[in-house]
């Protein structure tokens, strides 16, 4: 890792504010012990009382909200003051569908992308990436960016990727549509002009039949999950590891519960041993309810059938439980959104496997979630799901997932069973590929949440990351307060662009009702779970732009500090390096930083640049640029050169 003057400084200010902390009397992550925040910008989402000055925390619970003095009246003695200084604090963010169980166990291995803000600079952490991993380890780099972050608008070549990593193999997931693996992967996986196309996808080949790297989810994302299931696993420990420091990633974005949306290759209960471990050690810092996810094709039935005598919703406890049946309730009602591709047309055997699942799942009164992208899959969907509700009746929610081109029509029947929609920014990543092939007019309303909204039904927000969007939140709630993908276009009137204290409530108490826990969670009122996160930036009130880059200062998780950064590092609990040693998550900017570090890189370059031209000698930048403007570029840059 190298040294700057900066962050030197910013540690020496970090250490003096842990020295001039007061000594406490208890321990600074026992929830019994009675907390107060103050000096506080308080959105609580509370329609009894939705602005406050201070709030007060005890045995995991919201005590009191309002004034200081009135909630140090209410709250009696207090062991721990925490000066929020004057920044925003929301209730903590709600994912109401990820995959956190999964992306956990690999978060490690992975290089992310989040935020990078060009090809050039991404290229650069691969090379770096690929330097340090060791044989027989991959570079991998799976989901959470689009080409449209980057400044040249477009995607890394494989003739790049190449030059950047000719040893190490590589695989670079972009969205469900293809994977780029440079001549190394292709080696070690076997793949070459004799290689057939598997079920569900396309090995690219060249004029003379050899393989490019290019593998092409066509219909399906099978090429893309198996190829990546081929690559190393990470050992029990590290994998252990590798799920605190995703978990930890989290809580810095402010994330403090989620709903596991299960996955392939996620068996319950084998694949769920790294969590489960976690959770009897206390190790969790993010309340997790999890759906079972049917794993075999033609044997989904079997699945539920085994699971629906080995456990029910609700089994666990307020940090880890289970939430019910989904997203994969059969293959064939599998839909999976690749806009550079044709709708899939789901097969005629489809309603038949569907309808003896969802009878199992009513009658045994679970929960369930379906994966449904098009409008077209959802209307087959809710006549099953209807057909089945006039024999026997639904007793518990269930969730339609996605829901990109839902129509009213639909809407209403959903509101009527009494079901609701989890929605995703998988269009902040998307929504140029959609337009290209649906046209402007037609993404105006993908997904339609403004409609979702004003016809009553429950509406929870998410990421559905990691293989396809990011797990930052702060992106999500861009997209959904400005209409725009990352890349800048606009996609929506003003008619399915939310107010941001409605986003807001979509990723906190709408979500809350996606695992049945909308009277303990999402808000800050006294009684609800005392998650909560202090913000870097007031949401509320900086431009839009500057949303994206928001992170938590401090995030709680029922009454326990999970994460401090700045003056808050001290009352967090240090989290052990990440494991192997070799992982991306090592010495490597966090998205939060990238920003930053683009107009460091271009400060650097401009200025060496510069002081070339001028005969001059580039000695350092000694201070770091504002994030919103480069139109003042050489006034802001704070070079130092001197004649050689």
């Amino acid at each position: 890792m190298s040294f700057t003057r900066r962050t030197v400084m910013k540690a020496s200010s970090a250490l003096a504010g842990l020295a001039a902390m007061p000594r406490l009397a208890r321990s600074q992550t026992d929830p019994a012990m009675t907390t107060l925040i103050h000096n506080a910008r308080i959105t609580t989402l509370d329609p009894a009382a939705p602005e406050a000055d201070a709030l007060a925390v005890r045995d995991g619970r919201i005590l009191a909200t309002g004034t200081e003095a009135a909630v140090r009246e209410a709250a009696g003695p207090i062991d721990r003051v925490i000066d929020a200084g004057g920044r925003r604090v929301i209730p903590g963010l709600n994912d109401s569908h990820t995959h956190l169980i999964r992306g956990g166990l690999n978060y490690n291995m992975e290089l992310r992308w989040e935020n990078v803000p060009s090809v050039a600079d991404a290229l650069r952490l691969l090379r770096e990436q690929a330097i340090r991993t060791p044989a027989p380890q991959w570079v991998r780099v799976v989901g959470g960016w689009s080409e449209f972050q980057f400044a040249e608008r477009r995607m890394p070549t494989l003739e790049e990727i190449n030059a950047a990593a000719p040893d190490t193999p590589v695989f670079i997931l972009h969205l469900y549509a293809r994977a780029l693996l440079n001549r190394a992967a292709l080696t070690v996986l076997g793949i070459d002009r004799d290689t057939p196309n598997p079920p569900g996808g396309v090995i690219e080949k060249d004029a003379a039949g050899n393989p490019t790297g290019m593998l092409i989810a066509k219909p399906s994302a099978l090429i893309l999950y198996s190829t990546l299931s081929r690559g190393p696993k990470l050992p029990r420990e590290y994998a252990v590891n590798s799920t605190r420091h995703y978990m930890r990633e989290m809580n810095r974005l402010g994330i403090t519960s989620v709903i596991d949306a299960g996955g392939g290759g996620q068996n319950y209960p084998d694949d769920y041993d790294v969590i489960d471990e976690l959770h009897a050690a206390g190790d969790l810092t993010v309340r997790i309810a999890y759906n079972l996810f049917a794993q075999t094709a033609g044997e989904e039935l079997t699945d539920y059938e085994r699971w629906v005598e080995m456990t029910e919703p609700g089994a666990g406890d307020a940090m880890l439980r289970m939430n019910g049946a989904g997203e994969n309730l059969t293959w064939s009602a599998a839909d999976f959104e690749n806009f550079l591709e044709p709708r899939p047309e789901l097969g005629p055997v489809m309603e038949t496997e569907l309808e003896r699942v969802v009878e199992l799942l009513a009658e045994r009164r679970w929960p369930f979630r379906i994966h449904a992208t098009y409008d077209e899959s959802i209307d087959r969907f809710l006549t099953v799901f209807e057909r089945v509700n006039q024999r026997q009746p639904f007793e518990a929610r269930f969730i339609i997932d996605h829901a990109e081109t839902i129509t009213p029509k639909n809407i209403e029947r959903i509101r009527a069973l009494g079901g609701g929609i989890a929605i995703q920014h998988r269009m902040a990543f998307q929504g140029e590929y959609f337009v290209d092939r649906y046209g402007a007019e037609a993404a105006e309303a993908t997904p339609p949440i403004g409609r979702m909204l004003s016809m009553g039904v429950p509406v929870g927000a998410g990421t559905d990351a990691t293989r396809v969007a990011s797990y930052d939140p702060w992106v999500a709630l861009y997209w959904l307060a400005t209409g725009k993908t990352l890349g800048g276009l606009p996609l929506y009137g003003e008619d399915n662009v939310l107010p941001r204290e409605e986003a807001l409530r979509l990723w906190t108490h709408g979500s809350a009702w996606f695992s049945g826990e909308e009277t303990v969670k999402g808000t800050l009122a006294p009684g609800m779970y005392a998650d909560l996160a202090i913000l870097s930036a007031d949401y509320m009130r900086v431009p839009a732009e500057e949303i994206r880059s928001i992170a938590s200062v401090l995030t709680m998780v029922d009454g326990r500090v999970v994460h401090g950064d700045g003056d808050f590092a001290g009352l967090a609990p240090p989290l052990p390096a990440a494991m192997p040693d070799w992982s991306p998550v090592r010495d490597i900017p966090s998205p939060a930083q990238r920003p930053q570090m683009a107009l460091e890189r271009a400060c650097h370059d401009g200025c060496t640049n510069h002081c070339g031209l001028h005969g001059h000698r580039h000695i350092a930048w000694t201070k770091p640029i504002p994030a919103a403007d480069l139109n003042s570029f050489w006034g802001a840059l704070g070079c130092s050169c001197f004649a050689v």
